[in-house]
């Protein structure tokens, strides 16, 4: 949730300065939780019936990451696109409330199993 908080503050300085002759919208990259989401050795995909479709991890997939830069740079020198901003902003805003919706669910499952509901 910390992560969002920052990250609403850059993209709202992007926004900010979007006349702001020779700015650079700025951005933070995402946490990074591949560490804790790799199988454990000695774990491989096995196809236990001839009909099942062939696993494949995600080095193999069909789909390309797509990271498009600013589309437009003004004659100021300024790089900063508001319809990219607004909706990584609309995106951020959509993770936190989603982060706080499920915090607050654990929180009521906890309270109610303490008998404190």
């Amino acid at each position: 949730m910390e992560w969002h908080q920052t990250r609403q503050r850059i993209l709202a300085e992007n926004v900010a300065n979007a006349d702001t002759p020779g700015f650079r919208p700025h951005d933070l990259s995402a946490p990074k939780f591949e560490r804790e989401m790799e199988a454990p050795s000695g774990v491989t995909l096995v196809r236990t019936e001839s009909n099942h479709i062939e696993g494949t991890n995600s080095a193999g997939s069909p789909f390309r990451n797509r990271n498009a830069g600013p589309y437009e740079i003004r004659p100021t020198g300024n790089a900063v696109s508001l319809e990219e901003e607004m909706m990584k902003v609309a995106a951020n805003q959509m993770d936190f409330q989603a982060a706080t919706t499920l915090y607050t669910h654990s929180l009521n499952l906890i309270k109610t199993a303490l008998g404190k509901r």
